[in-house]
């Protein structure tokens, strides 16, 4: 029996790019069992490009550059409304905040093992402690304080035919598999890059398997860097995408790809939501918690060895989501671990 309807809900999630894909699951639940209520998302500006055209939700799209006066044009756009509840599904200190100038009766957050950044204050609600799960399943576990439950995850992204036609026509449809390499995470997380080199070998690994070799990215000095350095040290051609696409062609792109080479980063999420396989490069991180949600066969896990060599423990005696960002910490992935990886995908059925 479905819990009768709030009239409106607010999402709050800013970022990042992987991040907002794993909302979109949620929106779909509440969307199936709602269909009258009024859903709007505070959303970063980077994440509205790519999600924009979701159908039956109003975005309100926050860009951090404008710090406190977009947080006021933020409560002049809700003046006279009230929504039923906020999921405030973000715990940084800017989006603690930035909920303060959201009215709403009900304030759903994370529970005191995942808050930070005086997240306690800002909500009067919280979803339950379930450490082990992914990263999307806690997303979706937001509407549970509502009386739901989410039992499927449905993307459906939004791909405008403009988009699609711009990832046809990067290479011929010639039944050549493509592997799509993703080289780069954010600045942030630049910890969780493999090396150049690195990524050469599996490519020209795969090119000699008959493959088409594929680079994409962002427009950043780091990413045309890394690629630049990718492109010299392989033998094989690629085709340079890097730094050419907008986020809906990057959605198009991905989803064209047979397989997806990444570590933990925006597209890996975006390719799992498109349909994509991917083969994660996982150290810094637990693919278990924020690997590709629907297939983690084609992963490489180092995650283990990181927790011991860097932390002097195994990962299971850390906490749930620990990060092992350690200068050095990729070089546990080796190519040997990527090519098989590679050729796992390449014979299973």
């Amino acid at each position: 029996m479905t819990p009768s309807s709030p009239r409106s809900i607010c999402l709050l999630r800013l970022s990042a790019l992987g991040d907002a894909t794993h909302v979109v699951p949620l929106v779909r639940t509440l969307r199936k069992a709602w269909p009258e209520v009024d859903l709007t998302w505070v959303i970063g500006k980077g994440e509205f490009k790519l999600l924009e055209g979701l159908a039956d939700v109003e975005f309100a799209v926050y860009d951090k550059a404008e710090g406190l006066k977009g947080m006021r044009e933020l409560r002049k756009r809700f003046a006279g409304r009230r929504f039923d509840a906020l999921l405030q599904m973000q715990v940084a200190a800017r989006a603690n905040l930035l909920s303060a100038f959201v009215p709403a009766r009900r304030r759903v957050g994370y529970d005191r093992s995942r808050s930070k950044d005086l997240h306690g204050l800002f909500v009067n609600e919280r979803i339950a402690d379930r450490p082990g799960i992914h990263v999307l399943d806690a997303i979706g576990s937001f509407c549970e304080p509502l009386g739901l439950k989410q039992t499927e995850v449905v993307w459906d992204l939004p791909i405008p035919e403009a988009a699609l036609e711009w990832a046809s026509a990067q290479w011929p449809q010639d039944g050549k598999p493509a592997l799509v390499i993703s080289p780069c995470t954010s600045p942030v997380h630049a910890l969780r890059t493999w090396r150049a080199d690195r990524y050469a070998a599996v490519a020209d690994h795969a090119a000699a398997q008959g493959w088409r070799i594929v680079l994409c990215g962002g427009r950043s000095q780091f990413e045309r860097d890394t690629t630049d350095a990718i492109l010299a040290a392989m033998k094989a051609p690629a085709l340079d995408l890097v730094g050419k696409d907008t986020l809906k062609q990057l959605l198009a792109l991905l989803k064209r790809a047979d397989l997806v080479m990444t570590p933990d980063s925006g597209p890996m999420h975006i390719a799992n939501a498109v349909g994509s396989k991917v083969l994660g490069l996982h150290a810094a991180s637990n693919p278990k918690r924020s690997g590709p949600y629907s297939d983690l066969r084609y992963c490489v896990d180092r995650y283990d060895a990181a927790a011991r060599k860097y932390l002097g423990k195994p990962a299971s005696e850390i906490k749930w989501g620990t990060k092992i960002e350690y200068e050095g910490v990729m070089d546990l992935v080796t190519v040997d671990d990527a090519i098989a990886a590679f050729e796992r995908y390449r014979q299973s059925p």
